[in-house]
């Protein structure tokens, strides 16, 4: 490539652009950095967003609070439970709905089940981009089995649409519960095998550690949380610092590295599934001692009622009619209320003037934020080092640009 120097004549370009995306199986969704190549080094880089601009907050705000779950779905539909819990607290928080504490257990399993399956496929794929396919078919089978009980729950496995603003659709029958402990009996044996493959492979470690370190202090100045902020040795997780769904009943801990580089986000990460499946473990614990049967608040306002119900009684024939037209009397308020997502603080600003949907409502997207850093983190980098990078970063197309 050349340019002109100068005095307007033409001299050859010591740089080539290169678009590592928005197409490029590298970056594992849609979206694009403009980068600036000297040979195989990074000199600069540009990131960019918008190619699936869905514009979900301004279609919530023209649907009814509860029509508002699948947008939640298509965010990081890698872990798409999280995002529907953490959307219906929000609303429970604005309308002060208490959940019964099995309705919070069972909404911790579903959570912790979301975080594993999302967890699995960063770090199966960094495996794979950095040249080991085994593990990544070694966990995916793990996740086909957490799709399993997604779909004894709701009838859905990806985009899952699980649960409602007030509790659940359903209780969990005897089959989703044996389901549930068949795997969590069963996965720390896969994810120890997985980790003998990758955790102290000479080749994984030269491919991943001591890549795009990052300070606390730079982590924090740029927003980071979740998994790669914990791998810089800040030990914030929402679940611990702002409980909620009952996180406070639970004991876990939360896993935080030293460097902040690659290998240590593929560490966090390891070990946060195995809390999480420590916390699935106490969940089931703790549902035995609650009274069976209970898998939603008793808020009729707000609560579907059953259609046995619809059909031969009036009262819920007129409460599932005032419901599904958006007749809710929803108080004017301003709340936040943010989740621990796979890839950090997933949050909800919600502000309400009491009309059928939300006057204004915003999705603070871990990803979005994330991501900010990368293309500065790249300056200087190998372009196969940047890969690696990018994976351990886990962007999830769809939760960047919404």
């Amino acid at each position: 490539m050349n340019e002109l120097d100068t005095e307007g004549k033409v001299s050859p370009k010591k740089t080539i652009t290169l678009n590592l995306g928005p197409t490029h199986p590298s970056t594992h969704g849609v979206f694009q950095n403009v980068l600036e190549m000297d040979g195989e080094r990074i000199v600069s880089g540009v990131s960019t967003v918008g190619y699936i601009h869905r514009a979900f907050e301004k279609i919530a705000e023209h649907r009814p609070f509860y029509q508002i779950t699948p947008l939640t779905d298509r965010m990081n539909y890698c872990s798409s439970p999280i995002n529907n819990m953490g959307w219906h607290m929000t609303v429970e928080k604005m309308l002060g709905i208490t959940m019964p504490k099995r309705v919070d257990y069972m909404r911790v399993i579903v959570m912790e089940l979301a975080r594993i399956s999302d967890h699995l496929i960063c770090n199966g794929i960094l495996g794979v981009d950095t040249g080991a396919y085994s593990g990544f078919l070694y966990l995916m089978q793990e996740r086909e089995h957490i799709y399993e009980i997604y779909e004894e729950i709701c009838g859905a496995r990806l985009t899952t649409n699980i649960g409602r603003i007030g509790g659940f659709e359903r209780d969990f029958n005897d089959i989703a519960f044996a389901k549930i402990r068949k795997f969590v009996k069963g996965y720390s044996a896969v994810l120890k095998e997985f980790e003998e493959l990758f955790t102290r492979n000479r080749i994984f470690i030269d491919r991943t550690a001591d890549v795009a370190p990052v300070d606390a202090e730079t982590a924090l100045n740029y927003g980071w949380t979740g998994p790669i902020l914990r791998a810089c040795g800040v030990d914030y997780d929402v679940r611990a610092n702002e409980p909620y769904s009952s996180y406070e009943d639970f004991d876990f801990d939360i896993p935080v590295g030293t460097k902040g580089d690659v290998y240590d986000r593929y560490m966090v990460r390891n070990e946060e599934m195995y809390q999480s499946v420590r916390l699935i473990e106490q969940a089931l614990d703790k549902i035995e001692k609650e009274p069976k049967g209970v898998f939603h608040a008793d808020v009729p306002d707000i609560y579907l009622p059953p259609k046995e119900e619809v059909y031969n009684n009036m009262e819920a024939l007129i409460y599932h009619f005032k419901i599904v037209m958006g007749e809710i009397d929803a108080p004017r308020a301003e709340v936040y209320h943010c989740v621990e997502g796979g890839n950090g603080e997933l949050g909800f600003y919600l502000v309400n003037e009491g009309g059928r949907a939300p006057y204004r409502l915003h999705f603070r997207r871990p990803s979005f934020v994330n991501y900010q850093m990368y293309a500065p983190m790249s300056k200087g980098m190998l372009l196969s080092d940047a890969i690696i990078n990018l994976s351990s970063l886990n962007i999830i197309a769809g939760e960047l640009d919404d």
